[in-house]
């Protein structure tokens, strides 16, 4: 072919491979099965162990990096689960005993006294072991967290209430009541209960996190029919399949992996795994991903990839490993975290003293029990999941859309995007060329130019080679063989088709063979002003007609172009095509701000251009050389019909390469940042109101002070109310 036929350029395009996530801290498990899957902390992705364990810096326990397709019980809700339900029973008599002005009439208050401490010591020792063990373990690691103020207060009501039961002597007089000193076990037993409850809310909203993983890990078959040398179908456990293996896919089936189809016809419904409703028509020598579900038709397809080669698998991994990275708005929180806990120690022993001096009688009392408030209602669990639970969901909302977001900064920064920079070829544009128009000169008609062209260009691999190709078998011309095929580079090809020579190339080579192509000189300027590359074609030294080829506009941009307008968005398009190519397709989008042709340079400095500006700037692309841009622009997003390195230097993919994903992907990132300050603000302002009133400073005005075991239940409700409210956005 000739070398026109190069300018047009050409990209890789089909079925392709994501790029495996690094290993670094966040990446997904490595090890997977028994008790060698990784386990990670939701609060701290950074925190990675084989096997299950608690968190050495929130004392949260590690989750299970990549989730399994069965929804197995979690061990510590089992646990946890025994825990709570065995001491309720005890709570809630301990609380009786002690809120009931009966009880007097009926026991004395040394017995009754004894029975709380009975009641009372179960829970807090057995139920409450595992919230001592992480209070330990925050104070041996010196990472005071939520577990700090819980065994804190817990603990001090424990210890004061038993030492006022064993040695009573030891308090002074002004704390005796009814013969016998104030004592909380009530409270420690509550609160203990109320935690276990809270946990077990929380354990099973966040289990609910994972559905969006286990629903695009259930995509793939647990079979595949392999077809043997006999031609017969064995069913066969997924795990076996190997790469070159022959696979039946029969209707209604899932695709069991990437694979290619070798015989059969068939639409492929890709819905599920990049959310284009409309089936995708297969047939041989098509790409077919794993986990799609196969139309009507049967299909004979080789494995390419399986396992964790294959599309899905890597989108499961790149979801895994967006999913425990941590958004810039939660830094903030980190840093916040632990000087929190320091001053809320503080708040609380300065509630203790206040109350003990200047309070009424009984005013130590009254000290301890705010003080254990304070400390209770300060517990920044829910600031520590406000923005890892937002995360979580929308990776997984937006991977079912066929946005894969490598990590959680790309989700914050793109809701702030204000220019869209685009390349051309295979972001605007199929990618690949198409049939335009063939144009005959008198004597000859279009089937005959376009069928002789057909039987020379089988012999050819070249892009342009196949679009003609195609043409001529969609309009359903007959393609003869062709003989003495011979492709001269720098110029065009060349054959015997029906007894005459066939001449197929560029204007230059043909008037170097002596074949005057002034007749269609006019439409052929024409034509290539209009952006199209022409290609002539002459029977035995004489010209028959040109045909004119173009890269074909994807039937969902102009759409997508619209509703980033609407959004506020400029379009820029950056094309390493000719000038008047570029050109034409920026006219028939509608697009001002036009850049050809730029080298993968000049893409950096146009986007470094718009950012001294004051732009924040996305870059899409699909090509090696739109890798550069990619990197620099504030978001790269990769179309997912591209290359590996696009999609490696960019922390957005759209898995289908539609451009409407991106509008689908700044809406939710604009719903995860507003969900995620809804969950700050609200942890934030809970804190700032609930420590003064836990602290007693409602009492002078009003007399309401807040009992421990309210403030655990409010506290409870804080971190559920979080968690429920970053899973509204599986409904973004």
């Amino acid at each position: 072919m000739n070398t026109q036929h190069c300018a047009h350029g050409s990209h890789a395009h089909g079925h392709h491979e994501l790029p495996a996530p690094a290993p670094d801290a966040t990446g997904p498990a490595a090890v997977q099965g028994g008790s060698g899957v990784i386990h990670t902390c939701p609060m701290h992705p950074e925190i990675r162990q084989a096997g299950p364990g608690n968190c050495p810096k929130c004392g949260m326990a590690l989750e299970p990096e990549m989730p399994s397709l069965q929804d197995e019980e979690n061990p510590e809700l089992v646990d946890f689960s025994r825990r709570f339900w065995w001491t309720l029973p005890l709570s809630v008599l301990t609380l009786l005993l002690a809120m009931s002005a009966d009880v007097y009439t009926v026991f004395d208050p040394p017995v009754r006294v004894w029975i709380e401490f009975l009641l009372a010591t179960p829970v807090v020792l057995w139920a409450g072991q595992p919230f001592f063990a992480r209070f330990i373990a925050s104070i041996r690691d010196r990472s005071p967290n939520m577990w700090t103020l819980i065994g804190s207060g817990v603990g001090a009501a424990y210890a004061y209430s038993v030492t006022a039961l064993l040695a009573p002597q030891l308090f002074p007089p002004a704390l005796m009541h009814h013969g016998t000193v104030g004592v909380y076990f009530e409270a420690a037993a509550v609160i203990v209960s109320l935690t276990l409850l809270g946990q077990l809310l929380e354990l099973r909203a966040r289990s609910r996190t994972s559905s969006a993983m286990r629903a695009l890990m259930g995509l793939a078959p647990s079979h595949a029919h392999r077809v043997g040398a006999d031609d017969i179908d064995h069913d066969i456990p997924l795990t076996h399949v190997h790469p070159g293996d022959r696979l039946r896919v029969r209707p209604g089936e899932k695709i069991p992996v990437d694979g290619l189809v070798l015989e059969g016809e068939s639409a492929v419904d890709e819905s599920m795994l990049t959310g284009e409703s409309i089936p995708v028509d297969k047939t041989t020598d098509d790409s077919v991903v794993g986990g799609t579900l196969n139309g009507r038709g049967s299909l004979l397809i080789r494995a390419e990839r399986v396992g964790r080669a294959t599309l899905l698998a890597q989108i499961v991994q790149l979801v895994a490993q967006a999913q425990r990275t941590r958004a810039p708005m939660q830094r903030l929180a980190d840093r916040v975290s632990m000087y929190f806990v320091l001053a809320v120690f503080a708040a609380a022993v300065a509630t203790l003293v206040v109350w003990g001096i200047v309070g009424p009688d009984p005013s130590w009392q009254y000290g301890i029990v705010n003080a254990l408030a304070v400390l209770i209602i300060a517990c920044p669990c829910a600031l520590g999941l406000a923005t890892p639970m937002s995360i979580m969901v929308a990776t997984g909302r937006a991977a079912q859309s066929g946005i894969l977001f490598r990590n959680a900064e790309a989700i914050e920064r793109l809701r702030d995007i204000d220019t869209l920079v685009v390349d051309k070829t295979g972001t605007l544009t199929e990618g690949r060329p198409q049939l335009r128009d063939a144009i005959p000169v008198s004597g000859f008609s279009v089937e005959q130019i376009l069928s002789w062209s057909a039987s020379v260009e089988t012999h050819s691999e070249h892009p342009l080679a196949r679009a003609v190709v195609n043409a001529a078998a969609e309009r359903g011309l007959a393609i003869p063989a062709a003989t003495d095929f011979e492709s001269i580079t720098g110029g065009g090809a060349q054959g015997t088709v029906a007894g005459g020579k066939v001449w197929i190339g560029s204007a230059a080579w043909m008037k170097a063979r002596g074949v005057d192509i002034e007749p269609l000189a006019a439409e052929a300027a024409k034509r290539a002003a209009d952006g199209a590359t022409i290609v002539h074609v002459a029977r035995d030294g004489r010209i028959a007609g040109l045909l004119t080829l173009a890269d074909r506009i994807k039937d969902t941009t102009p759409e997508a172009l619209e509703t980033l307008r609407q959004l506020g968005i400029r379009i820029v398009m950056a094309s390493g095509d000719s000038a008047a190519t570029a050109a034409s397709i920026a006219r028939e989008l509608a697009i001002e701000d036009v850049r050809a042709p730029v080298l993968p340079q000049d893409k950096v400095r146009l986007i470094e251009e718009l950012q001294s500006q004051g732009r924040r700037v996305a870059m899409a692309g699909d090509g090696v050389n739109d890798a550069p841009a990619l990197a620099r622009a504030d978001v790269g997003i990769a179309m997912g019909t591209g290359t590996d390195v696009a999609m490696s230097s960019a922390p957005v993919t759209l898995v289908k390469g539609d451009l409407r994903a991106i509008a689908r992907a700044h809406a939710l990132s604009r719903a995860t940042v507003h969900n995620m300050r809804q969950n700050l603000g609200f942890a934030l302002i809970y804190n700032a109101l609930g420590v003064p009133v836990a602290a007693g400073v409602l009492y002078p005005a009003f007399g309401l002070l807040l009992s421990p075991m309210l403030a655990a239940l409010a506290m409870t409700m804080s971190s559920v109310s979080v968690v429920a409210n970053a899973l509204r956005l599986r409904s973004a």
